[in-house]
């Protein structure tokens, strides 16, 4: 009879303990929809955990490049955070797709050269190193729905061998692609923003452009117009941006607003 009673007593403790948890159990399991430039991707890769910490909910995230999120947006994707460039930001707020005064400045990242692990090391340093590193080269490849895609094109022309390039020119859908085409050894060289070379499995960053074609693209982030989870958003977006990350950035390659 005891043990009965006992064992009645030790159900119902489970059954309370259960209903009290439920709260949390809905908050921790209530993620935040996120929609991040590849650009990025290697920042919150690295301090997403940490964040997710910090705020109590986690990631749902989803990658690619400023102008496919653009269009994922425009398609209806559920959103509660968004980070792209800072001129795909600009267009998102004129369709008010996220709130003004949400927005947020990331960072920077400029434009490099990358090539596959292991290879032999390139010159990029000057117009005339990285003109002849270039004509030398068997392929080169980039996004060709990627931000840095027009300054790429533009830097090419001014150094007098667009024809040339055309013709090995590897256009990619998306820096993650261009650069599995480097480390597959499909294409020599990789031609991205530097926060997009560094983490890419299988390539090394060769350098950045010399600097008189150096472009530099900024990132910022904003709550979506419609989120769900707006306050666990903003709190992410503080993780994000805060000085606990400033190493990170440094590392991925992306200069602190």
């Amino acid at each position: 009879m005891r043990t009965r009673v006992v064992s009645t007593i030790s159900l119902a403790a489970v059954v309370w303990l259960s209903i009290l948890c439920q709260p949390h159990a809905r908050a921790q399991g209530s993620p935040v929809r996120v929609l991040s430039s590849n650009g990025f991707k290697a920042v919150i890769d690295e301090v997403g955990p940490q964040c997710e910490r910090t705020i109590g909910h986690s990631l749902a995230l989803g990658f690619g490049t400023s102008a496919s999120l653009r269009q994922r947006i425009d398609a209806g994707d559920a959103f509660d955070v968004v980070m792209v460039t800072a001129e795909a930001m600009d267009d998102l707020v004129k369709a008010g797709k996220v709130g003004v005064s949400t927005r947020t400045a990331l960072g920077r990242s400029g434009i490099g050269v990358g090539s596959r692990a292991g290879a032999k090391k390139l010159d990029v340093r000057t117009p005339d190193a990285l003109k002849n590193t270039l004509l030398a080269a068997r392929s080169i490849t980039y996004a060709g729905d990627g931000a840095s895609r027009p300054h790429i094109e533009k830097m090419v022309s001014a150094l007098g061998i667009a024809d040339q390039m055309t013709k090995k020119t590897l256009l990619e859908q998306g820096s993650v692609r261009a650069a599995a085409k480097v480390a597959s050894g499909d294409a020599e060289l990789l031609i991205t923003l530097v926060s997009e070379i560094l983490p890419a499995p299988g390539v090394e960053l060769v350098g950045p452009l010399p600097a008189q074609f150096q472009h530099y693209v900024s990132f910022a982030a904003a709550i979506g117009a419609k989120a769900a989870n707006a306050e666990a958003g903003k709190a992410l977006i503080a993780c994000l941006s805060g000085p606990n990350v400033a190493s990170t950035l440094k590392a991925k390659g992306i200069d602190k607003p």
